[in-house]
């Protein structure tokens, strides 16, 4: 069934991939580098996105300023930007293939790039999630004699210490990925006071709802529920406990649907974009192949 054929019936015309996209892409606005790790195609598409609404939006601003048939540019000396013209001022790189990896020399330039403070956002998964925002990428069961073993940490814990907006994501909201605590931790959360400590969580996007992340508290608190979805669903599926909204009560704002021209823009020069880089994936979200 097409994605018009199931608007007609009723249905969501977005896929679910689509929607976490076009919720990430909402949280970058106003950054300027982005970074994305590997095996990580919906938060790649979400910082290309947020690029080419940012560009967007940065054209249509200088042109409007410049007036009709002028352009203009913030560097004196710099190109015109003429009426429709894209900037794209977001920096994304999408440390996966090469279509969006302008580094060379494999985690070492992106690791130095996150310590002298030139990210301004990075994405994480894991296989277990904590309230306290911990995370798990090494295994389940209790360390060494774990029951499944995955590729492991890396560099995640550096960059969570670096990066000062980490996105955590979780496509999987259920008791398994959301757990009270994490079998082994990975990345903490929070520090200990009087670390220093730039980086850290600041949402996590599920398939159910978006959540912020408070570190003076340690904990989560509930955002938004995405449409379709309840509260009690969410408390259903999550092992760690959450606050809500101030004031709301058991009332929680829903998550807004995506914007039909960003859904077109995902589907168009998004996926074009993407497939360079998560074959499989916009083959299988997209039906676009390379």
């Amino acid at each position: 069934m097409s994605k018009a054929e199931k608007a007609s019936a009723g249905e969501p015309a977005y896929a679910p991939e689509e929607f976490m996209i076009c919720v990430m892409a909402r949280l970058l606005e106003g950054l300027g580098h982005v970074s994305v790790g590997a095996l990580s195609p919906i938060p790649g598409c979400a910082a290309l996105l947020a690029r080419e609404v940012s560009g967007a939006q940065e054209a249509g601003t200088e042109a409007a300023s410049a007036g009709p048939g002028q352009g203009n540019n913030k560097r004196r000396g710099g190109p015109k930007v003429r009426q429709g013209q894209k900037t794209n001022p977001l920096r994304v790189s999408i440390i996966h293939g090469d279509a969006n990896n302008p580094f060379t020399d494999g985690g070492r330039e992106i690791f130095d790039c996150a310590g002298q403070g030139r990210i301004d956002a990075f994405f994480l998964g894991g296989a277990q999630i904590d309230g306290g925002a911990n995370i798990n990428l090494l295994g389940v069961g209790p360390y060494p004699k774990l029951e499944k073993r995955f590729p492991g940490s890396f560099g995640s814990a550096y960059m969570y210490f670096t990066v000062p907006n980490v996105i955590l994501f979780a496509p999987e909201h259920s008791r398994r990925v959301l757990v009270e605590r994490v079998d082994f931790i990975s990345a903490p959360g929070t520090s200990p006071p009087g670390m220093r400590r730039p980086g850290g969580p600041k949402a996590l996007v599920t398939g159910l709802c978006l959540m912020s992340f408070e570190a003076e508290n340690k904990r989560f608190r509930l955002r938004s529920v995405h449409p379709g979805h309840t509260l009690e669903e969410i408390r259903d599926n999550t092992g760690f406990d959450f606050d809500l909204p101030d004031g709301a009560g058991e009332i929680v704002p829903e998550t807004p649907e995506p914007e039909p021209e960003r859904l077109e823009m995902l589907r168009s020069t998004i996926a074009a974009e993407i497939v360079k880089t998560y074959p499989g994936f916009a083959a299988r979200v997209f039906q676009c192949r390379a």
